[in-house]
């Protein structure tokens, strides 16, 4: 069950991916010059993507992926590639629309995945081995991020990995400088999440379930912590 900040705040989301940064965050998913601020935030994706992928397994064959907040889609195809059957979906149906043709230039429309746009809590999607929400839920409030995984926790039979905003001296004056983009192209704004309030939260939200392994990536203007989430 959701809460309204959470309905509120993804409708935001999808509005600022779809109608005002889409070029944006298509140029800083590529391999395309971008900004020193930018390079930065790419270099941080990169390493934080890569720490997600090496906490599931090598092969992925007859396991389900969830790739909640898919963005361009490169965590999507490492999965497939590996052999897993993923449900790429997120509210920006410009930036599904950039993973999809990526896929297909690259020569990789043949994997299996599922391109979606929508809600990542929908239930239609059906159960997942494993979940991935790399910096999909930076934009909530900590009880709001625990809503979202208690909600896929009862579809989900393995893990659940996500990334959330550390509330730390050097995010939060990253904050006070500025957003990554110019004043007419800013992000839903990042909010910081205590990790002591939030792994509480969880404990409390699913006591069946146990805290894994986890990892903060900070370089530049990026700033995210990782944290594994054991179901079964």
């Amino acid at each position: 069950m959701t809460t309204q900040t959470y309905d509120r705040f993804r409708g935001n989301l999808e509005t600022y991916f779809d109608k005002t940064a889409s070029k944006a965050w298509e140029q800083l998913t590529s391999d395309a010059p971008v900004s020193g601020v930018r390079a930065t935030v790419r270099k941080g994706r990169t390493e934080m993507r890569d720490t997600l992928l090496s906490w599931l397994p090598a092969d992925m064959t007859g396991l389900r992926l969830l790739d909640a907040g898919c963005g361009t889609g490169a965590l999507a195809v490492e999965a497939a590639i590996r052999g897993a059957e993923v449900v790429a979906i997120d509210v920006a149906g410009s930036l599904v629309d950039v993973a999809r043709k990526r896929a297909h230039a690259q020569g990789q429309s043949g994997l299996n995945i599922d391109w979606r746009v929508g809600d990542l809590l929908d239930p239609a999607l059906g159960r997942f081995d494993h979940v991935v929400a790399m910096d999909s839920l930076i934009h909530y409030k900590a009880f709001d991020i625990v809503a979202v995984l208690r909600g896929l926790s009862d579809r989900t039979r393995g893990s659940m990995m996500f990334t959330f905003a550390p509330q730390t001296p050097l995010l939060m004056v990253a904050l006070g400088m500025g957003r990554l983009f110019p004043s007419g192209d800013r992000s839903p704004a990042i909010i910081p999440v205590r990790e002591r309030l939030l792994r509480t939260l969880i404990r409390s939200a699913m006591p069946t379930a146990r805290l894994g392994r986890d990892r903060k990536v900070s370089g530049g203007f990026y700033t995210s912590h990782a944290l594994e989430v054991v179901t079964a």
